[in-house]
């Protein structure tokens, strides 16, 4: 290949990266916009009046005073009007007050975000490594630890992560003394509600794995690598396992987005801080700006995992990067 050659292969390829991050960046901001749509509308359908949420049941504030509450927050603008002061003022990353709190709904999502995504990133993390472990040692073989595993896998999908989080904290709180019963202060005090966020993910997880695990070692490649003298811990590993992530990884990217509303009764029961105990509150009260950011930051969040998802696709397997 000719210096011209190889100094214009780069300059080809720069448009064609430009388009694929320029349809990644459109792709986000029209799930964003769908999303702020979305939540917009659902702050107009509520039923009951805005201004009487914001005085609170006990009120006895004048018609003057709720009018002038009315002109201040823009009740009385167009529809189209309040639509497009929302989005401007989520362009420059202002959600809006809580009703409740008279608080910046910014900042009371980020006071409370730390820990509900420590608790998230720990329950994905245990049930990615329950996962794993249970198909690698399970896949291609048929025995009574696979039943075992596979029957426990069924009971961890089925149950309610409400009433397991109630059953670990009867066992490992209340009788063992274990865990502490509540609180954010510890490596201790994530056990329980992590475990109860995990294990459900970690039964799918690993039935999906599994499966995948049985083809991949059907495959002719695993026959070549045998034949090489490389051990069957190897072939799984190394050779049958990348084969079989890719529907491991797409599974967690989805289970990722939904961790966010998982946490909601997880945090209720182990009276933890966090997003989920937030959006609890404010749905109780009718804090719709909450309730708005909070939809917000969940679909922020799981278009991120899903471009994050995209990625890895190409690391795991080689054949992708073209793509």
């Amino acid at each position: 290949m000719t210096s011209a050659a190889a100094s214009a292969a780069p300059t080809a390829r720069l448009p064609r990266v430009l388009r694929a991050v320029g349809g990644r960046l459109v792709a986000i901001a029209t799930v964003l916009l769908g999303a702020a749509t979305l939540a917009f509308a659902g702050l107009k359908l509520l039923p009951g009046d805005p201004v009487a949420t914001l005085l609170g049941p006990q009120t006895t504030a004048s018609p003057a005073v709720r009018a002038q509450i009315r002109a201040d927050y823009g009740f009385n603008d167009p529809l189209v009007s309040q639509y497009l002061h929302y989005l401007w003022e989520l362009l420059h990353g202002r959600l809006g007050e809580s009703y409740q709190l008279q608080q910046p709904v910014s900042a009371l999502i980020g006071e409370q975000f730390g820990s509900t995504f420590e608790l998230a990133l720990s329950a994905l993390v245990l049930a990615v490594v329950i996962a794993v472990v249970s198909a690698l040692a399970t896949a291609g073989r048929r025995s009574a630890l696979r039943s075992a595993l596979g029957a426990w896998e069924l009971v961890a999908v089925s149950t309610p992560s409400f009433w397991l989080g109630i059953v670990l904290l009867t066992v490992f709180s209340f009788r063992l003394q274990w865990f502490p019963v509540a609180g954010t202060e510890g490596v201790q005090t994530l056990v329980l509600p992590a475990v109860t966020l995990a294990l459900p993910i970690a039964g799918v997880l690993a039935q999906v794995l599994r499966e995948s695990l049985d083809k991949a070692l059907g495959e002719p490649f695993v026959v070549t690598a045998r034949a090489r003298g490389l051990s069957a811990t190897a072939v799984r590993v190394r050779h049958a396992f990348r084969h079989a992530a890719i529907p491991l990884l797409t599974l967690s990217g989805w289970l990722t987005g939904t961790l966010l509303g998982g946490t909601v009764l997880v945090e209720k029961v182990f009276a933890r801080p966090g997003i989920g105990a937030l959006t609890l509150q404010s749905v109780n009260t009718k804090d719709m700006p909450v309730v708005m950011g909070v939809v917000l930051l969940a679909a922020l969040v799981f278009v991120l995992i899903s471009q994050l998802t995209d990625v890895l696709y190409a690391v795991i397997d080689p054949r992708l990067r073209k793509g």
